[in-house]
């Protein structure tokens, strides 16, 4: 196992070693203390997020090592007292030290910045003076002390709380220490909440149900699960990893990629090439929503954003040796804001290890009489995090042949409601009177393409042309008689709006970012494919308020041309926006995406119908998405995977 520190900086605050460099702890202070000397930070102030401002593309790729580092850092503040926010950008390199360049009075109007856990933590002591609340559970046999007060965004709905910060309260019964709360819905009572001034707007008791008894616990020796027999599985590598680690930089069998992080996005992979070739300029997950189903009048306004509305990569677990990695693992910390400004370490937020990965290519020719195999293998960069009651894996994985994949690992523990029975049909029973709603988990990839671009003749880059591809049936006719005949249809998606796209798995369809000026050896342009998962989009109305805010789930695929100002799909302001903005926006000019620097939002995710076997904890589910090389290569880049790799347990060899 081998640990590595935070990003490597120097205690000068401008003086960082690349462009895309990860914020050191001396960044974030002197960013905190940038805004204090501007007077945008008060006593009653909190540090939202302290993240990078990330330099345009253009001036990444003619940056050269020796060079000025061009460094700016985004905070976001939001004032507890008033409920007023500012959206401030520091320049850390400027000549007399990290000044504001720019500042920005959010009101709350357009959205919110996002929740606080400190505005979270006194919800439960505000509702416990709350009459309506206490006597709602009293109602149903519960103590106010007994149960725990869950704070969740709000959405917008209605137009007397437009312009206040409001979050919406549910209640889960928890009898002792060790009770799992989410056995216990106090199902039919909601509270609203205004976190600014500490008012509970309202308490709505609007459904008698019963509150569910039976436990849901975890913990081996009282859950009743048969024991499962399982022997030790090591997996070493005597020899050491094959990849190395440099200033945030991975280099690995022909692959470099440079690691970043920040609290909203979590993990992002910036400047990703294979034997010198790039590939992808930055790769991130943009956005996240979770709608639920449930049109109660409890819960139809169940709809979380996770990655806007809650920053979720604050929430980065630390991850341990054997537990959530296995292997020779290297770990990277991870370093972002505090709510007071300083900076906070995640120790082992990262991980990045290699996996086998089964066979990877294989051939006994009935002529030659050969017989060769090569092992196929990936290079894994993952991070975990917990937001309320889910836990999410994001892992990116770099393949032998070419590919690149990004899976989401689903797991934790469903949001529960009462079980109201079949005339309800939006959830599953998943114990005695316990139900937990339908709903899905959709993701926007924002993936920043480079494919094989190069300088032109122009002083410029060449770009990238998305073209569609589908299978084609063949009608029988004269140059079909016996109807066998299939084809592709190839579509170049030319402007904003015809690139707005659904997959469609009955005819196979994948997006192909080609480079149009960049011909591989039989005249075509060298490419990399979007292989999407099949799987629905957002399945809300179109009319309805989350279909207006997380416009970006509606289509499983949006091209843009590329702008570092454009980088969340649903906008940057997403708590308690009205709608409208993110890609909808970005697109409404409906600029050409031909031949230049494209950025595609890809949307995947899970559509989940909770099954008992999801219960007390659900088994991770796993969404996703594969860029596949697409004429990139003029042959199989992985014959140059090595025939023999020896073990401790034996070996593989090619012969006759």
């Amino acid at each position: 196992m081998t640990l590595i520190d935070e990003p490597t900086t120097t205690s000068t605050a401008s003086t960082a070693t690349h462009p895309l460099s990860r914020l050191s702890p001396a960044e974030i202070t002197a960013a905190a203390d940038a805004v204090r000397a501007a007077g945008l930070a008060g006593e009653s102030t909190a540090f939202v997020f302290i993240g990078p401002d990330e330099p345009h593309k253009d001036v990444v790729r003619s940056w050269r090592e020796g060079d000025p580092v061009p460094r700016s850092v985004r905070v976001m503040l939001l004032d507890r007292a008033t409920g007023t926010g500012t959206d401030a950008h520091v320049d850390l390199a400027a000549a007399g030290g990290p000044a504001v360049t720019a500042s920005t009075v959010v009101d709350g109007l357009d959205g919110h910045m996002p929740i606080l856990d400190g505005e979270f933590e006194v919800i439960e002591g505000l509702l416990a003076g709350d009459e309506r609340w206490a006597a709602a559970l009293a109602k149903r046999g519960v103590a106010v002390a007994d149960v725990r007060a869950v704070p969740l965004s709000a959405g917008s709905y209605f137009p007397e709380e437009h312009g206040h910060r409001i979050v919406r309260v549910l209640g889960f019964h928890q009898a002792d220490p060790d009770d799992l709360p989410w056995a216990h819905p106090v199902d039919g009572v909601v509270a609203y909440v205004d976190i600014t001034t500490g008012a509970v707007n309202a308490v709505h008791d609007l459904l008698d149900l019963p509150v569910p008894t039976e436990r849901g616990d975890l913990l081996s020796g009282v859950h009743t699960a048969p024991a499962r027999e399982l022997r030790p599985l090591e997996i070493t590598q005597p020899q050491g990893p094959s990849f190395t680690v440099e200033d945030d930089v991975v280099r690995w069998a022909g692959w470099e990629a440079r690691i970043g992080f920040d609290a909203r996005e979590g993990l992002v992979l910036h400047q990703v090439g294979l034997d010198g070739r790039s590939i992808l300029h930055r790769a991130s997950i943009s956005e996240m929503v979770v709608p639920y189903a449930d049109p109660s009048p409890v819960r139809f306004w169940q709809n979380y954003f996770d990655t806007g509305e809650y920053l979720f990569a604050r929430y980065s677990n630390s991850l341990e040796l054997g537990c959530d990695c296995l292997g020779d693992i290297t770990y990277l910390d991870a370093v972002i804001a505090a709510e007071d400004g300083t900076p906070r370490t995640i120790r082992n937020a990262i991980c990045l290890h290699e996996e086998d990965y089964g066979v990877g290519w294989k051939h006994s020719d009935m002529f030659t009489g050969a017989s060769d195999t090569r092992r196929a293998r990936r290079m894994v960069i993952s991070f975990f995090t917990t937001i309320g009651n889910y836990d999410y894996g994001f892992y990116w994985y770099l393949y032998t042949d070419g590919r690149i994949e990004l899976e989401a690992k689903a797991t934790g523990i469903v949001f529960t409601s009462a079980y109201r029975g079949e005339e309800h049909p939006y959830a599953t029973q998943m114990a005695p009177g316990l139900g937990a709603p339908f709903h899905q988990h959709l993701f926007s990839a924002r993936l920043d393409m480079a494919v094989d671009q190069r300088p032109d003749d122009d002083g410029g880059w060449t770009g990238n042309t998305v073209v569609e591809v589908d299978a084609a049936r063949v009608p029988v006719g004269p140059g079909n008689p016996y109807g066998n005949a299939f084809t592709r249809v190839m579509t170049p998606l030319t402007s904003e709006g015809e690139a707005q796209r659904m997959s469609d798995a009955t005819v196979g369809r994948t997006w192909v970012v080609t480079n149009p000026s960049v011909p591989n050896r039989l005249g075509e342009p060298v490419g990399y494919a979007l292989c999407p998962q099949p799987s629905p989009a957002l399945l809300a109305d179109p009319s309805s308020v989350v279909a207006s805010r997380a416009a970006f789930s509606t289509k499983h695929l949006w091209v843009t041309p590329h702008d570092p100002a454009q980088r969340y799909a649903a906008g940057d302001l997403v708590n308690q926006h009205p709608g409208g903005a993110g890609l909808p926006a970005y697109t409404a000019s409906d600029r050409s995406v031909e031949d230049t620097d494209v950025v595609l939002w890809h949307t995947f995710g899970l559509t989940h119908f909770p099954r008992p076997e999801d219960w007390p904890v659900m088994p991770t589910d796993y969404t996703g998405f594969q860029l596949k090389p697409h004429g990139f290569f003029d042959r199989n880049p992985a014959l140059g995977v090595p025939a023999v790799l020896t073990s401790s347990n034996g070996h593989c060899s090619s012969g006759r």
